[in-house]
């Protein structure tokens, strides 16, 4: 069933378009830290989600196995239907 009536044409693809009103509000509530939040390059996944523990002299030490780094946008962001309004776009 999707979300809202603007949602049903997309069937049973639509709760992977469009957060729930509950999956939003929880979204815009969670704690985020948009200095040390970064998705890291890996191998298998593409990308993983990381958070910078340090940063010293041009390095940064991230909680994850890999080193390219790239700034993640907020949890409100999930989801989007319009990639415009992101903060960051890769």
């Amino acid at each position: 069933a999707a979300p809202d009536a603007d949602m049903a044409a997309f069937g049973e693809a639509a709760p992977y378009l469009r957060k729930s009103e509950k999956e939003r509000i929880e979204a815009q509530n969670k704690p985020f830290d948009a200095k040390t939040c970064v998705f890291v390059v890996h191998a298998k996944e593409s990308y993983v989600k990381g958070k910078i523990e340090s940063k010293d002299a041009g390095k940064v030490t991230v909680k994850t196995e890999e080193d390219q780094i790239f700034s993640m946008n907020p949890p409100k962001y999930d989801k989007i239907e319009d990639m415009a309004m992101m903060t960051h776009l890769h």
